[in-house]
């Protein structure tokens, strides 16, 4: 990797699964020198399904796109020292670790800023204060699988994409961006803790989850309508199945619009005495909205549908398969700037996203995961100065 906006800048990654490994991937692929140090064997999530049937993991591949990587037996002492040396190794530019391994024994800061004051360290926790949680235990926790689900549903609910996971990743590299500002500003290190729970607990703060309850308010399982506003799935006359969103006032104006109802729409604000252009009028009559527009869409085609929404400008989408996606739709192909082919090792070809902020020139193309342990001699040579004949006794003696 070279160029980009984060050129010349250095990262030690030591991590498994998905925060961690996002947030070294997001920095690489603004042009950061990411360096993921894993056992020869492999990390926790070397192996992490999804996977090909020669077993290569599609997602290690996804999430160490751009990176450099680095086998080091990190149980031997001499592997210790050496991954040691390589986080605090020299450089402006340099000394950051990112981590959501425990942070002791060689991991521990106390230790490493001794070898490096200035030393800048960015652990990810499953809990403040340490012990293990992920997506799935954390949702418990904030109760969201008691929100999602028919509404009719008296079982809990688990959701399938880690949420919390994806923007631990994010807050990880703004956390790292953020301390070596201050660092270049005002000089010192940190260490900067970052846990997954809390993010989850900020957040269903921040969207008003949490403040509902703690009014009284206790919110229930609304299927697939859109909460506190108008949105619903509709299924058409050739029993395909759409989704539609009038959530700003121009959203609903089309929507309405587009579907005939606005007469009905009318009539309903007059019978009900209600003001549907409220976004939250139209959350508490949605069943009655949703009757006005079923027999619209059941005496139309997806086809006919997609050419009056997108000529009067209704937010709407149609509910596809991934493989479907990946089969039919131009977005995910390399017709789509953010995306091109890579050679992926122990894989074949692969589309691979860019990041998706746009630098303009500064962008980067994408890149591949690199192979297990593919950059070692070149790190350890380019970054510790190490001559052939040392690394050679490292291969020898079973730590590299």
């Amino acid at each position: 990797m070279s160029g980009g906006v984060l050129a010349g800048m250095r990262i030690v990654e030591v991590s498994a699964f998905v925060a961690a490994p996002l947030g070294g991937m997001t920095l690489a692929q603004m042009g950061a020198d990411v360096i993921r140090i894993d056992r020869p064997s492999g990390g926790l999530d070397y192996r992490r399904w999804p996977v090909t049937e020669a077993n290569a993991s599609l997602f290690w591949a996804g999430l160490n796109k751009s990176k450099r990587s680095v086998t080091i037996d990190t149980s031997t002492g001499e592997g210790r020292e050496l991954a040691q040396a390589l986080i605090t190794a020299a450089g402006d530019d340099a000394g950051m670790l990112l981590t959501n391994m425990p942070p002791r024994g060689w991991l521990d800061y106390g230790a490493l800023s001794t070898r490096r004051k200035d030393l800048i360290q960015l652990t990810v926790q499953g809990r403040r204060g340490g012990g293990s949680a992920v997506d799935y235990t954390v949702n418990t926790t904030v109760g969201l699988p008691f929100l999602t689900g028919p509404e009719d549903c008296t079982d809990v609910v688990n959701h399938v994409l880690p949420a919390w996971d994806l923007i631990t990743g994010q807050m990880a590299a703004v956390g790292l961006l953020a301390a070596e500002r201050h660092r270049r500003i005002n000089g010192g290190g940190r260490h900067v803790m970052l846990a997954l729970e809390d993010v989850a607990l900020a957040n269903i703060s921040n969207l008003g989850i949490l403040g509902e309850a703690e009014l009284g308010v206790r919110r229930g399982r609304y299927g697939n309508y859109l909460y506190g506003a108008f949105g619903r799935d509709f299924e058409t006359g050739d029993q395909q199945r759409i989704m539609v969103v009038g959530l700003t006032e121009k959203q609903w104006s089309s929507l309405c619009s587009a579907t005939e109802i606005v007469e009905g729409v009318q009539a309903l604000e007059q019978d009900l005495g209600v003001d549907l252009d409220q976004e939250g009028e139209r959350f508490k009559v949605r069943e009655q909205l949703a009757a006005l527009m079923e027999p619209w869409f059941a005496a139309r085609s997806l086809q006919d549908i997609a050419t009056i929404f997108d000529a009067a400008g209704v937010c709407w989408s149609h509910y596809q398969s991934v493989q479907d996606l990946v089969n039919t739709d131009p977005r995910a192909s390399a017709g789509n700037p953010l995306l091109a082919s890579v050679i992926q090792p122990d894989i074949g070809e692969l589309l691979a996203p860019a990041i998706p902020l746009d630098f303009g020139a500064d962008q980067l193309a994408p890149e591949a995961a690199p192979k297990l342990g593919a950059h070692t001699e070149e790190v350890l040579s380019g970054v510790l100065g190490m001559n052939s004949v040392e690394i050679g006794l490292l291969y020898d003696k079973g730590v590299l």
